[in-house]
């Protein structure tokens, strides 16, 4: 999934939508576009002096609010394609150690088809995937080699 229709699949397609399942590309094109227009929009702030160094400006306020339900949604969706229920997203509370355990989580690999919807990849992963290095990664058979007996 490109940048341009991980954005476009989360702001137009599923903006508010919190059922099924999102591809890790997905979400993190989505969180770095997110990252991309708040960094924008504090830099808006800063030139026209709305706010100060403890809190945001009007422009960042705004961004934040057009931005929650979508970043909510597409972090529960991301959650559902490992597997879990989205109400895991509640472990961000606990300081530090929440928030690790989430991005270890949205990094992980897809799971098979489950209980939230089909695998967004459009095929099944094993369910050993992601428990290695290289997986998928296989060497290619030899070519079959002439029988020389030894004398």
């Amino acid at each position: 999934m490109s940048f341009q229709e991980a954005v476009r699949t989360v702001l137009q397609r599923k903006y508010a939508t919190f059922s099924g399942r999102a591809r890790r590309s997905e979400f993190w094109f989505f969180v770095l576009f997110s990252a991309i227009v708040r960094t924008i929009a504090n830099v808006l702030d800063a030139i026209i002096h709305s706010g100060n160094t403890t809190r945001g400006g009007v422009i960042s306020a705004i961004v934040a609010l057009l931005l929650l339900i979508p970043s909510l949604a597409v972090s529960v969706r991301r959650l559902h394609d490992t597997d879990r229920s989205g109400w895991w997203l509640f472990i961000a509370l606990i300081p530090i150690v929440g928030i690790i355990i989430l991005v270890v989580w949205w990094a992980q690999d897809s799971r098979p088809d489950n209980q939230y919807g089909p695998n967004p990849k459009g095929y099944d992963v094993p369910a050993y995937a992601g428990s290695g290095y290289g997986q998928g990664y296989a060497e290619p058979p030899y070519p079959p080699q002439p029988y020389a007996p030894s004398t």
